[in-house]
């Protein structure tokens, strides 16, 4: 699996790619290579970080980014997913196995964030979410909601789980977890999984 790491600090650059060295499953890139994930590692999540994650995620190579970030708030979490992100992990949490995990679940298409952070942003988002008219006067698709199913399928999403390990939990076949993934991300003009859960959070539906 070839990766790519951008960090703002190259003691932090030189630490991931240490890391990642010690992940059997990946190889660094090469200078100039494509990679199929970039590891980007910031101390926060703020507006030049979110800007250089666009300009990775819009690269030729269009690669996933999981984000490795010294502290993640729920805020900063959905704003770095909206902006594409695959993963998000805590430094402290990027061990090999936590960073593997992460990289290998992004270049799947899944998204990976923090069971502690999820938590969060479910009680967060439980308060109340937006419903009405959508920004063009006419009605936001999120006020339909999502079916039980859909949001059993997104709680696993964002959890981290596997598609096969998803359609185990729930009872159902993999191509069914594929296809309620596929649906929603179409129904709501969605880039993918992650932006999915990003902004099924956002408005209260999860």
């Amino acid at each position: 699996m070839p990766v790519d790491v951008v960090a703002f600090d190259p003691v932090l650059e030189a630490g991931t790619k240490s890391t990642l060295f010690a992940c059997p499953e990946v190889c660094l890139t090469a200078p100039g290579g494509a990679p199929r994930v970039v590891v980007m590692t910031v101390d926060q999540v703020g507006r030049p970080e979110l800007d250089v994650l666009r300009t990775v995620r819009e690269a030729p190579a269009r690669p996933d980014v999981v984000l490795v970030a010294g502290e993640l708030a729920p805020d900063g979490a959905l704003h770095a997913i909206a902006a594409g992100a695959r993963g998000l992990l805590r430094r402290r949490e990027a061990d090999v196995a936590g960073l593997s995990r992460a990289v290998l679940a992004a270049s799947r298409g899944d998204c990976t964030l923090p069971p502690d952070l999820l938590d969060r942003l479910l009680e967060r988002s439980g308060a109340g979410g937006r419903t009405g008219s959508g920004s063009d006067g006419g009605t936001d698709p999120w006020a339909a909601g999502l079916s039980d199913r859909e949001r059993s399928v997104l709680r696993l999403v964002a959890d981290g789980h596997e598609t096969n390990e998803i359609a185990k939990q729930l009872c159902y076949s993999p191509r069914t977890v594929t296809s309620v993934v596929h649906d929603i991300t179409q129904r709501f003009r969605l880039r993918n999984r992650a932006h999915a859960v990003a902004y099924a959070l956002r408005v209260g539906l999860l």
